[in-house]
Formats: structure tokens, sequence, C-alpha cells
């Protein structure tokens, strides 16, 4: 069964091509010159030829047989093809005198006769069969294969039979010979003499295998998702003369039919959908036709005007699904749907925002569902606009140039101007600026074009100007020291991003510049190496315009230094030089380049202060010009090493401080550090040696090898170091073993009471990191509070230095024993009393809140208050829990659920109220203390007065000022929750 191109998807399982019974069959015979090749002494023509001749008299009396030969008449012509025989039932005679006529000539069409053959057979309508004989590679189309596969995927049953005859020893012609028979499902079989070639052709015309039947289901299925539809499908199958051989509703549909060709039909009821495919059966088994259809489109709508300007932006309304890459597009009338001039998509509002071409013309605004599949349509006209510019027909370079303009003014339209016919452009400016646009003239004079560009890709308008030459000059001296500041006197165009530069002649390099809108003159700096230099006028930084050469003269200069000096010193050194800005006199190692270890202005005065370098050893001063950094004069200098030496004791005891004597330069910012042997410049402490001598060092806390060094201020150089033992100090830590949740307990300590070293109490394991603390300054024993979480603790001696631990000792924190009492019911804002049990520590407090809130409450009393103690309920009615709360992190230690029922007041007054009137109001309520009754606004939070209820009952009110419709309101103290209102009418 093969599966054949149809309207819609088509699913078919695939199987093995196989022939119809007795298909038509052409003989295709290689009567190419190599033909006459020999097998054991024969020429192979010979062979085939008598083989042919055998093989015709064995052949069932109803095989339809044809024969074709190729390559027999002229030499070297691809097209000697010729079809000797057609096929029919009673062509023996004809073929064998056919066959023994041929006598070899020419090339090898092998891949064209095979095609011809199958267009002779009507391969497209029909089964048919080719059968070659070669005995060679093809000469003439360059892709067998691709032949081969092309009359596959076109034929209703092509099979081509491929018999190489003495080729075995030719590889080429064996693969193409192969590719050629299994692309169509057909044999390729090998003959090296003439009992083979008989056995091959006889195994190729054997007879075909009686009609088959096989078991057809049809099944219909979603395009999308594949699932089978669950709905009604008529399906219709002919055959291959139209008539109806099974018919039937439903899904899937099963049916039994015999081998042929039969094209298969479903049509979806309930969406009036119809797909089609093509099966074919050829071996017995269970088939499957499967045709799959689209979801059907969804509907919209578009509501636009019938014409719009061109170039303008358009509201288009629309109705439609909206899912993600709907848009609304304008495009061509005819061609192809898929193309578009603009779009929009439809999540960015309705209506949306449409630009429309700039060519005036017939169009459609499409709804483009999904950006796939165009489901409405409208036509719009789109109406010319007019477009010009007006400007100078002529302008000097780099002159501004206005221009006045008329276009579209869509999103990126721009007024340019570049050479005529040319895409380049030399100014622009976009339209959304304004009317009218500045241009800039380009820099040489010529023919130009302005042009009006459409949304910066389309120009539809252009209008020539001329560009005239102006006079750019540069007047400056003519020779001027090198290094030095001079200035430029400039005419030209003052464009934007016009500079004056100095730099070598003839090259594009400069080594300083100035914008001709920093004034005019302009100043700029001479290179420091004499020589032949150009200035320049640079046009908008893209051209030279202008060039004049100077001359940049050799100047001279000289350094007074001491030659020798200690090392890490500062010293007095006077120069002669340019003194030009930033100039500057710097110390730095003999041959070290530009770089340098220390520098000072020469803006700093003269003689100046230069910091010399820490390490002794041999040096170089120097002058060097701010300009490129270039020394410019230099003299030796030698640094000799100062005098240090640092006396401190050979032991000390971590974290202390020990005194140390030192003998050193004391240079600015010196210092004495203690670091571990080998730690390079970096230090544990330090004490500056401008805090004295000797001087205070802490110690660092860890015990171990260490070093104090006397350290240079300049690059932290240690210029001299002492060894020092730091060991570990004697620390003892007395406590009970178990202590309650946040109860408070002495812990004796022993240890070295170093300013803010502290004991405290930490989870095990937790770093320097703790729970509580109090500092040792306090004395012995600590009073220190336990966390408010049981568990296994550590007591701990941590010095302040690095928060060091330096003793610990155990501590199992027990829970709490604690208990509560109270109603499991109030009313809401009332007052209950709570009984309760447990530590009382300093601030504990009896708390209510709402369950699941965490630390936070609503109202609470501190148990100092005793017990039992009073605990006001919320105002809002619901379910809670009382709790006990240590002051300690407000942990919750013990809660109890209570249930706050609602609160609820009444209210009376008169009415027909007038303002002369004295409004007394009565209540029933809960007379919580400090709740009050007041008059309001509605719907306003203030109120106008009020009055305690503890000021009696009935309350009397003052009235407002003004008549008009007011509230009566019973206000709880609590949170201002009112909890009843009555409306009253005040009157004139």
């Amino acid at each position: 069964m093969r599966l054949l191109p149809a309207a819609l998807a088509l699913s078919l399982a695939a199987l093995p091509a196989v022939a119809q019974d007795r298909p038509n069959t052409i003989l295709v015979l290689d009567g190419s010159g190599s033909m006459w090749g020999q097998i054991d002494g024969v020429a192979k023509i010979t062979i085939a030829q008598e083989v042919v001749s055998d093989l015709l008299e064995t052949l069932p009396a109803d095989q339809r047989l044809g024969l074709m030969a190729y390559g027999h008449r002229e030499r070297g012509n691809c097209t000697d093809i010729e079809m000797l025989v057609e096929p029919g039932e009673d062509t023996r005679g004809a073929i064998a005198s056919a066959v023994a006529g041929i006598s070899p000539l020419g090339k090898t069409p092998t891949t064209d006769s095979i095609v011809a053959a199958a267009e002779r057979l009507r391969y497209t309508e029909d089964s048919a069969t080719v059968i070659l004989v070669s005995d060679g590679v093809e000469t003439c189309n360059p892709d067998p294969c691709a032949a081969a596969r092309a009359l596959e995927a076109a034929a209703i049953d092509f099979t081509a039979h491929v018999i190489g005859v003495d080729v075995a020893n030719d590889p080429e012609a064996v693969a193409q010979m192969t590719c050629l028979a299994e692309e169509t499902g057909g044999l390729f079989l090998s003959a090296a003499n003439a009992s083979e070639l008989g056995e091959a052709l006889t195994q190729v015309v054997q007879a075909e295998p009686e009609p088959v039947e096989a078991a057809v289901t049809f099944i219909a299925a979603d395009e999308t998702s594949a699932a089978v539809l669950d709905e009604p499908i008529q399906w219709t199958v002919t055959d291959a003369a139209g008539a109806v051989v099974f018919e039937t509703q439903g899904n899937p549909a099963e049916t039994t039919l015999p081998e042929g060709t039969y094209p298969v039909t479903a049509y979806r009821l309930v969406t009036e959908q119809e797909g089609t495919a093509t099966l074919q059966i050829g071996d017995p088994g269970d088939e499957t036709v499967r045709i799959s259809f689209a979801t059907p489109l969804p509907s919209a709508t578009l509501d636009a005007p019938d014409t719009a300007p061109a170039g303008s932006v358009l509201s288009v309304g629309f109705a439609g699904p909206n899912d993600s890459g709907d848009n609304i597009a304008i495009g061509e009338v005819e061609g192809d749907l898929q193309r578009y001039a603009f779009y929009t998509y439809t999540d960015r509002g309705n209506p949306v925002q449409l630009q429309m071409p700039i060519e005036p013309g017939e169009y459609l605004l499409r709804y483009d569902w999904r950006d796939r599949e165009v489901i409405a349509t409208k036509p719009i006209t789109v109406t010319p606009i007019e477009i010009g510019l007006e400007a100078p027909d002529s302008v000097p370079i780099g002159a501004d140039i206005t221009v006045t303009w008329t276009g579209p003014d869509a999103g990126l339209d721009n007024v340019q101007i570049g050479p005529v016919g040319e895409a380049g452009q030399s100014s622009y400016v976009y339209t959304e600026r304004g009317n009218p646009v500045t241009l800039v003239a380009p820099g040489t004079p010529g023919q130009y074009e302005l042009r009006y560009k459409f949304l910066d890709r389309t120009v539809v308008f252009t209008r020539p100007i001329e560009v005239t030459p102006l006079e750019v000059t540069l007047d400056f001296p003519q020779s001027v020291p090198a290094g030095s500041d001079f200035q430029v006197t400039w005419s030209g165009p003052d464009a934007a991003g016009d500079n004056v530069q100095i730099g070598p002649v003839g090259e594009t390099r400069y080594s300083t510049y100035s914008y001709t809108d920093r004034g005019n003159p302009v100043t700029l700096t001479a290179p420091n190496e004499p020589g032949t230099y150009e200035v320049r006028y640079k046009f908008r930084d893209r051209e030279v315009i202008a060039t004049r050469e100077i001359t940049v003269s050799e100047v001279t200069g000289g350094l007074v230094a001491p030659e020798t000096a200690v090392a890490g010193s500062t010293i007095s050194v006077g120069w002669d030089g340019p003194d030009y800005d930033r100039d500057y006199i710097s110390v730095a190692e003999v041959g070290s380049g530009t770089s340098y270890e220390n520098y000072t202005y020469t803006s700093a005065g003269n003689p100046l202060q230069l910091l010399l370098p820490v390490e002794p050893g041999d040096y170089e001063i120097r002058y060097q010009l701010a300009q490129g950094n270039e020394v410019f004069q230099t003299v030796p200098i030698t640094l000799t090493p100062f005098e240090v030496a640092l006396e401190a004791p050979q032991t000390a005891t971590a974290g202390a401080q020990v005194q140390v004597g030192w003998t050193g330069p004391d240079y600015d910012r010196d210092y004495i550090s203690v670091a571990a042997v080998g730690a390079g410049t970096s230090y544990e402490n330090y004490t500056y040696t401008r805090d004295g001598n000797p001087l205070s060092l802490t110690m660092p806390v860890e015990p171990g090898e260490y070093e104090i060094r006397y350290q240079t201020g300049q690059d932290n150089v240690v210029v001299a170091r002492v060894p020092v033992t730091v060991e570990d100090t004697a620390i003892g830590l007395t406590a009970m073993t178990e202590a309650m949740v946040g109860e408070t307990i002495p812990v004796e300590w022993t240890g070295p009471d170093y300013d803010r070293d502290y004991i405290s109490v930490a989870e095990v394991g937790a770093g320097t990191s703790y729970e509580n603390y109090v500092y040792t300054s306090e004395g012995s024993p600590a009073m220190l509070v336990m966390p408010a979480e049981p568990g296994d603790y550590e007591i701990r001696y941590q010095l302040a230095q690095d928060n060091e631990v330096k003793a610990t000792i155990p501590i199992t924190v027990l829970p709490l024993k604690v208990s509560l009492s109270a109603p499991a019911e109030a009313v809401a804002g009332s007052t209950v009393e709570v009984t309760w049990d447990g530590p009382g520590y300093d601030r504990d407090y009896v708390s209510v809140a709402e369950a699941g809130a965490g630390t936070a409450y609503e109202n609470y009393t501190y148990t100092s208050e005793g017990t039992p103690l009073p605990l006001v309920m919320p105002v809002a009615p619901g379910n809670y829990e009382i709790r006990y709360q240590l002051s300690q992190d407000n942990t919750v230690v013990q809660r109890i659920p209570v249930t706050v029922t609602p609160v609820t007041a009444q209210l009376t007054a008169p009415q027909g109220l007038t303002l002369s009137d004295e409004l007394i109001v009565g209540w029933d309520g809960p007379d919580y203390e400090r709740d009050y009754i007041a008059i309001a606004t509605p719907g306003e939070s203030g109120y106008i007065a009020y009055s305690y209820t503890s000021d009696g009952n009935p309350a009397s009110l003052r009235m407002p000022d003004a008549p008009g419709e007011y509230e009566l309101r019973y206000v709880l103290a609590q949170d201002n929750e009112v909890i009843a209102t009555l409306p009253v009418s005040i009157g004139e």
C-alpha cells in the first residue's frame, strides 16, 4: 500500500510496494557501445539476445510485455531511446525479432530510459514494471537515485528491476543499479555469464501473487491534538472508476477491501469540513486510514473607514478571538495573503493603531489569527497625500539648511541630504522634531539632493540642492615649543563636531584637538617631539577640509636634586622646564619607562618637595611632561637605608596589650604591627608610630608564633621585625548545668577581663554568634539570661577582639511549666480575668491574639499585675487565643483558645428635631470604660460631638451647626469601633 497526496493530512500505516495482477511490463535493453564487451569470448549483446529469446518461450500466455532499447542508433546522443514493441499479450515474436536486430553503438541513458518506459506505462494511473538489462554506469543523467525517488513518489505502483551484466568489478555501476531498484521496491541482480543472466530474467518476470484482501479501519482525528473526533463522520470509499464500494457514518469505521486503489472521502458533519485520501491495498492484513481535520477557524470582524490617507495611522476596531499572535495587518488585495505592509498585535488595545502604506491604491485590512490564518478582511482605499520639501537652491559647505517639509510625519520619517542617486546621507533630522527642520550641509562642494524618507525605509520625495565652496582658514604661529599650548584662529563652517587638531603631516592620527564651538581662537597643545606637523580643520569630525604646516621646536630644562638621600624621606628638587599644566617631577627606577614611584606637580613650586621610595637602591629624578607622561629630563639619585629597630617581649598573652619600643624614621602613617609569620604586608593589629615610643600593641587572640613589625606608611613595606610567641590565657567558667527558659543565672568566671570581653549563651556550633550576653566588666558572677527556646546550649567566655570564643561549658535549657485559665467565650471588647502560673519574669505578659498571628497580639497585660489579671478582648468577633509570652523575643510559651462573640448596642432619639432642640440620646450597650455616644456625618470617620457612656444614660450631645442628615453612633473606646448607628434628621 502507498500513501498519496491528499487535500488534508493523511496518516496511513506503511506497507511494502507490491505489483498488481499481471501489470504491464517493459523490458529495457542496453544497446550502448559497451555491450560489445565479451564474457568468455562471447559479446554481451549476443548473450542478452539469446537469453531474451529463450525467456520469451517460458512466459505465461497473459503476460503483457513490451521492449525498449537505448544507445543502438547514434553515437554520443543521450536521447537515443526507442520504443521497439508496445506492451501487449501477443508480443513474443515481435520482441524476439527486435532484440535480434539491436547493434550496440552509443551512450548509456539508463535513467531517462526508465523514465520513458514508466511514462509509456502510465505509471501515475496504473501499476507498471520496468526490467532493465545493462552492463555499465549511467553516462547521461547525473543522479539516477533522485530520478528513482521521483518516480516512486508520483506512481500508483511502479517497480524497476535491474539486471547488471558483468558489473561485479564496477562499484559505481553496482551502486547506481542498486539504488534504482531499491528506491522503487524492485530487485537488483548481477549476472556474470549467460546462465546467470537467464536466471535473473526468469526471476524478475515470474508470475505475480493472487489478489489479496485487507481489513481497513477509517479514523478521523483532530489535527492539533491527534485525538479521535467524538462526532459523526460520513465515510465514502470508491474504486478507481468512481463507483462507491463502501459508505457509512461513524468514527472509527471498519470494512474489508480487495487489493486495489481507492479514493477515500471523510465528511465532518458538525463543521461541514471534508477530507480526502487515497488508499492502495497490495498485501493482506489490517490497515488504517487516518484523516486529520484542522480546528475550525474562529470568526472576526473589522471596523474601519473605507479610505485613509497614505502614510497615516488608522484606528481599526475589531471583534475576534484576540489570541496570542493575533494581529491586524494591511496588505495587497491580490497575491499572497501572508504578505503585509504593516501590522499591529490585537493585544495593544481596541481599536488598534495601524500604519498605512505610503503608496496610494487598493489594499486589504486583515485579521490574522495567531499570525497563521486570515479570518476576516475589509477592503480599504489608501488615498494620495502631498509630499514636498522647500529649501534654498544652494548653501555653503557645512551651513545649516532650513527645510520646510510636507508629508505624513509617520514614526521615523526623516528629512536628509545626501549624494544624488546614492543611498548614503551626510545629515538627517526626524520630522517629529518639528517643521521646519535644520540639516547640516556636507563638507565637500557639489550637487546633492534633499530627501523625504518614509519610516526611515523608503525615499518618497527628492529635490536637488547645490553645496558651494566656503573659505576655511587656520591662523597660528609658524613655530611653537614642544609640549606648549598655542592658539589657532580659524574660519570655517563651525558645524556640530567641527574641530581643529594637530598631528603628523599626511596622517589621520592627532596629538590634541579642540572643538570649534569652544570659541575662536581655540587652544591646542604641541606634540612633545620636535618636528614638522600640520594643523587641520576637521568638518563634523569626519573629513579634513583644510590643513597648514607648523614647526614644533625643542625645549630645554634641568633638575637640581641631591645625589643621595635616605629611603622614604622627602627631598627638595629644583627644576627648570616648560611648566606646562600638570607637568610633574617624579622619582622612578632606572629603565622603568614612563612609570614612577612617587611624584609632585611642578605647579607646587620651585623647588618642590618629593617623597622618595622606602626601598634603598639606585633611582632617577625626572621631569615628566603631562602630555603622554613623556620623560623630559633625568638626574640619578641613590637611596640609602634608614636605621630601624624594635624592642618587645618575646612572649605575650593572647589578646593582651604589650609595650613596644622602636627606632625608625617615623614617616607619616608609619606603624608598628603584629602579624603571622609569612603574612606579607597584612597584619592582625597595629598602632601608628606617632602614638608614642614605646607604644601599646594588642596581641592576636589565637596562640601561636607571630612577629612584631615596623611598617612604613608608604606601601606598607616591612623594614624591621622581631618574633613574639602568643600564649593562651587561663580562662574558667562555673555555672549550673540546667536552667529554665528565660531564667537569669549566675556565671562565675576567671579570665583576662579585656575591655568589652563578655560572657554569652549560644547554641552549640553557632560560631561567634550568641543568644544573650553580659560584659565581664559587670563583675563575677555575671548574671546571664537564658534563651527563650529550650534545648542544649553552651556558656562562653568571648574576647571582644574578633568575638573569639576562649572557653565553654554546656548547659541544658529546660521548658517552662506554664498554665493559663480563662473563659472559653467572651463578648467583644469585654475584660476577662486570666489566671496564670509561670515564671513571671520581668516584663512577661499575658496577651490575646488571632490564632496563627506569630508573636503579634491585640491586647496584653503584664504578669507583674498578679494572678488573676484583667485582659481586654478584641472588638472584632472571631476565634482567638490567650497566651503567656516571655518578654525575651516575645516568645509564646503557652496558649488557650477563646471565642470572641459580637457585642450589641441600641440607640434611641426623638424625631423631628431642630437646631434649637436639645439632643438627648438613649442607649443600651456594654458601657466599657471610655465608650461614647457620638453624632457624625454619614460616611465620615470623624464626629461632630460626643459624650462618654460613663456620663449617664441618656446622653446629652451638642447639636450640629447646620441642619441636615446625620447619624448617631455607639462607639467602643477600643479601636473606635462603631457597633450601632441611628439616622437622625435635624431641621432649621
